[in-house]
């Protein structure tokens, strides 16, 4: 498999696009970093993408310094989920790409150790940053919480969403240091990302939450689905 120096991903369906150019902005700026001019390219490729059915397309920079897309089919969206918590492995946490083979074996190996749907990225102290393919977001007393953006974290396009929401909403926002063991006692947690929007956690590692909070996930999910746009 050729390396990933960088990658991004979204969902289409139906032609439609949320936060299209959140994603260009993250695809860019990081090919930027390294030299290559991208944004003429995703403009082009984007005007390629089929307006009809469900896809989720992977832009790239391979370690060759060549460009490229994967039109993927978009894998049915997810619900509730259950969550295992492991050290942090990514070299690169503010890039999407270099990270993404090892993110994909340490989440295969918490399904069959644990059960679980996801992995929750801890840094060496404990704190929650991410997981392997999803944001973390969490409530507290109302209040929508996100891991402060100098923590070792990739700028999630989903996050940013929701916060702009929040902020529509008259929704507090805080940016707010947690550990895994304080999150189990939060009043809802979620992962987000581009694919599934908003997946609450059940259960962490085999322990479920108990009872489940009413979530208020369903309602946010219906603004993010409407905040898609034709291609």
């Amino acid at each position: 498999m050729t390396s990933l120096q960088v990658a991004d991903s979204f969902l289409v369906a139906d032609g439609k696009v949320r936060g299209l150019a959140l994603h260009r902005e993250r695809f860019t700026a990081s090919c930027a970093a390294l030299g290559v001019e991208a944004a003429g390219f995703f403009d082009d490729q984007v005007k390629r993408l089929p307006g009809f059915g469900r896809w989720f397309p992977r832009f790239e920079l391979s370690a060759e310094g060549e460009l490229a897309v994967q039109l993927r089919p978009a894998p049915p969206q997810g619900g509730r989920i259950r969550v295992s918590v492991r050290p942090d492995p990514r070299r690169t946490p503010r890039v999407k790409g270099p990270d993404l083979e090892v993110l994909g074996e340490l989440r295969a190996e918490a399904a069959a150790t644990d059960r679980a749907d996801e992995v929750l990225l801890v840094s060496p102290d404990g704190i929650a940053l991410e997981g392997a393919y999803s944001a973390l977001v969490w409530w507290e007393d109302d209040v929508l919480c996100v891991p402060p953006a100098t923590l070792p974290i990739l700028p999630s396009v989903t996050a940013e969403l929701l916060r702009r929401l929040a902020t529509d909403r008259g929704t507090e926002i805080a940016e707010r240091t947690r550990t895994a063991a304080d999150l189990a006692d939060a009043d809802e947690v979620w992962l987000v990302n581009a694919l599934h929007g908003i997946r609450p956690i059940h259960a962490w590692h085999t322990n479920p939450i108990d009872p489940l909070p009413l979530s208020t996930a369903p309602q946010w999910q219906q603004s993010l689905t409407a905040l898609a746009v034709p291609l």
